[in-house]
């Protein structure tokens, strides 16, 4: 006779939690990460969500009661909004094709450079601006832009004598020129930050493809037509994208420029929140929650079908 006996059963050890093996010890690392994104962005956001509902009065001291989607439809309903909103349109429709063909011109520019110092210099002295912080980049030209005093006027007047001191251009407050003049201070501002972005586009094509169509008899249109701008065409649009949504943002360049005054060209749907939510009264700030959450949800629709038309074309 055979005896079977059974197999001895081995006992698996446990892995710890926070092993390598189960990969948990990893996430202890994205923590202060995860804790900087909730308590700084995610909660903010969603405080102000329940802001929007609610009646809330930050110097009142009365409870805020819930109102539904009462502000939201007065959002809809109030022309300071409505006009805001139709002025960040008007900013951003002059900003994008400045921010767009600008740099892309100054790359292509930069690029024929064939001294490496000299296209090192050019580089650096572009990107200049793009490290000074906004206060003062807008605090400086709010004083070139000056009526009386600022050096652009001065030269306009005193030296090339195309204007006196009563028809000399208003560049800033109630004059059309405002929104140009702060869109203009936006592009000279990025630009060499956008042009870093080409110029990283017109290293990647090959110097081969370019040699082949000037071998083929392409002169330098035909060259930046059929070559150049197609392989850019991916970093045109998300530009488009990128800067279309901060464009429709911008508050400290027109609170520095325009203040708070409703009939400036410079009070937007921007300033009218933070004007509502800041310094009017007892500072409705439900209400300009509902101004921003209308406002943010206007700019996604147009970013959505932006995406959806680029995704097609490419």
């Amino acid at each position: 006779m055979t005896s079977s006996v059974a197999p001895r059963r081995v006992a698996r050890r446990r892995r710890p939690l926070f092993s390598r093996t189960h990969g948990w010890g990893n996430w202890i690392y994205l923590l202060p990460a995860a804790l900087f994104f909730f308590i700084y962005m995610a909660y903010p956001i969603l405080r102000s969500l329940w802001m929007s509902f609610t009646d809330y009065k930050y110097i009142s001291q009365a409870p805020a009661q819930f109102v539904g989607l009462q502000n939201y439809i007065n959002v809809i309903k109030d022309p300071v909004f409505l006009t805001g909103l139709q002025r960040s349109a008007i900013f951003t429709a002059i900003f994008l094709p400045g921010v767009i063909f600008i740099p892309l011109f100054v790359a292509i520019l930069v690029d024929r450079v064939k001294n490496v110092r000299l296209a090192t210099v050019y580089r650096l002295i572009l990107l200049i601006p793009a490290v000074v912080p906004a206060a003062m980049i807008f605090v400086l030209w709010r004083w070139l832009f000056d009526f009386e005093i600022g050096p652009i006027n001065v030269i306009l007047r005193d030296y090339l004598h195309l204007f006196n001191s009563f028809n000399a251009p208003q560049w800033v407050g109630l004059s059309p020129l405002a929104i140009p003049a702060v869109a203009f201070v936006e592009i000279w501002w990025g630009l060499g930050y956008h042009t870093m972005f080409f110029l990283a586009g017109l290293a990647s094509i090959p110097k081969e493809l370019i040699e082949a169509a000037r071998v083929d008899g392409a002169n330098e249109w035909q060259l930046f037509w059929r070559v150049t701008l197609p392989r850019l065409q991916p970093i045109m649009w998300i530009l488009v994208i990128l800067r279309f949504g901060s464009a429709m943002a911008v508050i400290d360049d027109f609170i520095i420029m325009g203040g708070f005054n409703r009939a400036m060209p410079t009070y937007t749907w921007t300033v009218y929140m933070w004007h509502l939510a800041f310094q009017v009264g007892t500072w409705p700030q439900g209400y300009a929650s509902a101004v921003g959450w209308v406002g943010a949800v206007a700019m996604l629709i147009v970013v959505a079908i932006l995406m959806r038309i680029f995704r097609n074309r490419d």
